[in-house]
């Protein structure tokens, strides 16, 4: 067998200079169960999410959810996170800490399918709301916004039931297309030039959301004429 990359040593044990063959298979087997437990989260958030945007299309002869993305957080993110946080580093550490291991981004067509969305889903009776911060009423410095949950469900197993937390991002397309290119532009730049771009990034965010304010304005007044 290979020998285990460092990564796989921290989350171990950072004291352990040396690791057996049967300790390579105990972290391997652990990073295994982390990524089962929380993808199987995430199938069942998505689930939820695709059957309210399915009654949408029935009743109402629209579909609020543009597409749906996910992912589950690689080893290396959740190493420099728990670092970034000062805790220990261990796989246990971070199924007790992190609550972005499991990661949903839902695309609405217009802001009010955001808070419509996001009410249905937290009214479901087996979903506890963790924490919520509305990044729309309340735009980060940067100009950036989406609505940002993070959710406990609960996951059958064969033999027991596990609470799985999954962080839900729910942004229209045009907030999801400026967080696109926002990450590439800014994180690309430096020096004196990151300022000009870092203001007109924000200028563009703020423009993209009067739009997306303005296109709520158009299809309320088509729903009307329907």
């Amino acid at each position: 067998m290979k020998e285990i990359n460092n990564i796989e040593k921290k989350f171990f044990n950072e004291e352990d200079k040396v690791l057996s063959l049967r300790d390579v298979e105990n972290v391997v087997e652990k990073m295994q169960e982390l990524k089962l437990i929380h993808s199987c989260a995430i199938k069942e958030v998505s689930t939820k999410l695709e059957i309210l945007d399915y009654e949408f299309k029935i009743r109402r002869k629209r579909n609020p959810i543009e597409y749906i993305k996910s992912r589950v957080k690689s080893p290396e993110s959740i190493l420099d996170k728990l670092q970034r946080k000062n805790v220990e580093l261990s796989i246990e550490s971070a199924r007790k800490t992190l609550n972005d291991i499991a990661g949903i981004r839902v695309i609405c067509s217009f802001v009010s399918d955001i808070y419509e969305i996001a009410e249905m889903l937290k009214k479901q009776e087996d979903v506890t709301l963790i924490e919520e911060k509305d990044y729309i009423q309340n735009p980060k410095p940067n100009g950036y916004r989406s609505l940002h949950m993070v959710i406990e469900i609960p996951v059958f197993f064969s033999d027991h039931i596990e609470s799985v937390r999954v962080e839900v991002q729910i942004r229209t397309i045009a907030m999801d297309f400026w967080a696109s290119l926002e990450h590439k532009l800014y994180y690309k730049s430096s020096g004196k030039d990151s300022v000009n771009i870092k203001k007109d990034l924000k200028e563009c965010a703020n423009v993209i959301a009067a739009t997306d304010m303005k296109m709520q304005e158009i299809q309320m007044e088509v729903e009307k004429l329907e």
